[in-house]
């Protein structure tokens, strides 16, 4: 069993480009550490990893003190992050070799998780193809299309349905006239597409009264 001591030794950088937050990462050998990342407008951001001295447990009263590096802790993490959605996955997450990234590590950070985000719109792509259900596609793979900016059809945010204020059927928002029991929720919009007609100028006259208490009711 190895435990940590207070002593610490060297500090290198670890950056992260991804705008996702991950919960803190936990080691027997420093405790908790929460990986940073970049706030509105900036391009990266660096959490400070610290080298320090455990001691492994050998037994028999006997323990044996061992130097953690900096790097080999960044190097975990960061193998970890990246590794948390399987085999080829990067997340934006990799360790300097100077306090500061060069724009070098910065853009072949930029195209690898590109990469990666390509992968994932063409894994759910598949698999929209193949079954058309939202339910499908994961949040992973709505983020990276979100951050490629594509438009999909499986991309979507769903919103709660709203009630129709005369037989409360749940319908869609700006729905002109309730499929259900024909009420006109929209005149306008009912007119401009031709839903309204002579034929229910009459039923429209006498559901206002009701719609309108619906209405105020619903508020």
């Amino acid at each position: 069993m190895a435990t940590a001591t207070t002593t610490e030794s060297g500090s290198v950088s670890l950056v992260n480009i991804s705008t996702e937050k991950w919960p803190p990462r936990h080691r027997t050998y420093f405790g908790s550490l929460e990986v940073r990342s970049p706030e509105p407008g900036d391009a990266y951001a660096i959490t400070p990893i610290r080298g320090c001295n455990g001691v492994i447990d050998m037994g028999d009263k006997h323990n044996m003190d061992i130097r953690i590096t900096a790097r080999e802790i960044a190097d975990d993490i960061a193998r970890e992050l990246n590794g948390d959605s399987g085999e080829g996955s990067f997340h934006g997450v990799f360790v300097a070799a100077g306090p500061e990234p060069t724009e070098a590590e910065l853009a072949d950070a930029r195209r690898r998780l590109e990469e990666f985000q390509h992968r994932l719109v063409a894994a759910a792509d598949l698999e929209w193809e193949r079954t058309k259900n939202p339910m499908f596609i994961t949040d992973l793979e709505r983020r990276a299309a979100r951050q490629l900016g594509l438009e999909k059809p499986w991309l979507y945010d769903s919103k709660p349905l709203a009630e129709c204020p005369v037989c409360a059927e749940k319908i869609k928002h700006g729905v002109a006239v309730c499929r259900s029991c024909g009420a006109i929720l929209d005149r306008e919009k009912a007119a401009k597409y031709g839903l309204v007609g002579a034929g229910r100028r009459e039923r429209q006259r006498n559901q206002e009264p009701q719609i309108q208490s619906g209405v105020e009711a619903a508020k």
